[in-house]
């Protein structure tokens, strides 16, 4: 069969199908980021920063897979004739065998409608960090089949696209510091909420700081009359993925700053009494 004659005849054709193929593959590959981060960048009309660059590096990865597939088939096809084999024969019996197959592949078929949705949608990219099937982590790959996340732990788990019925996007646009400070009940309240307030804004002043909050934190509402202390809510916007190590500086801050003004902060604690009379300070008033 592979005689010197096919060589010259259909040895050379699969030869150039092959190289066709492999520069059609390293062009493509090439050029779609440029393709997709030049239609970015006319639909944004503005210079691409980090949240477009991020969707920019997911989109081309995407296309790059599914086109790469499309390459290798097409590819395939047009060689398969080149050795006496009669693709119309080959395709019907593969119609047949996709029939039965697509049975069993419904849930492939599933992960695959999702991984559009989420790409054409924009729910996430790659670098975000979400919640997606009951697993948090960072956003490290996604295909059109599948998620891969990295957790706190350093342990990578990998979603079906079709296991997603909700995502939350911790850092799309801009990230929050949402916290509560608890202090002593016998504290004054107001004295406390200028003090954290003073804190936010020498922090929000610090270089070291400032360029990572989109909007100073501040004292939201009293949130909650707790059994031991009353809650402080505290909000604030960052930059995406930058809310844990500010919400950790300003902790740090007020710790610092309620030990300088004597503020308490409180911790479980229990009175009992045993029959005997109530002290005068939680004795009903009359």
């Amino acid at each position: 069969m592979f005689t010197l004659n096919w060589f010259f005849d259909s040895g050379i054709r699969v030869l150039a199908i092959l190289a066709i193929a492999a520069i059609v593959y390293f062009v493509l590959h090439r050029f779609i980021p440029s393709m997709v981060k030049r239609s970015i960048v006319l639909r944004r009309k503005g210079p691409l920063k980090g949240e477009a660059k991020k969707r920019v590096d997911t989109l081309s990865s995407a296309l790059n897979q599914s086109i790469s597939i499309i390459i290798v088939v097409v590819a395939l096809i047009t060689i398969l004739p080149e050795f006496d084999i009669n693709i119309g024969a080959l395709l019907a019996g593969l119609g047949v065998v996709g029939v039965a197959v697509g049975f069993g592949a419904q849930t492939l078929i599933q992960d695959l409608i999702a991984g559009l949705f989420i790409l054409t949608e924009d729910q996430y990219r790659v670098g975000d960090v979400v919640n997606v099937a009951g697993i948090g982590g960072f956003v490290e790959e996604i295909s059109m089949r599948r998620t891969i996340l990295r957790d706190l732990d350093g342990v990578v788990h990998s979603i079906p696209n079709s296991a997603i019925k909700v995502a939350s996007n911790l850092t799309k646009g801009y990230s929050r510091v949402n916290l509560n400070v608890s202090v002593a009940y016998n504290e004054n309240i107001d004295h406390v909420i200028q003090v954290i307030n003073r804190v936010c804004d020498e922090m929000a002043a610090d270089p070291q700081w400032k360029t990572l909050i989109v909007k100073k934190p501040q004292v939201l509402r009293v949130d909650k009359l707790g059994d031991s202390g009353i809650d402080i809510k505290i909000l604030g916007d960052t930059k995406p993925i930058r809310q844990w190590e500010v919400a950790g500086e300003l902790r740090l801050r007020l710790k610092r700053e309620f030990d300088r003004e004597g503020i308490e902060i409180p911790w479980p604690h229990t009175k009992v009494y045993f029959g005997n009379a109530l002290p005068d300070t939680i004795r009903p008033q009359k």
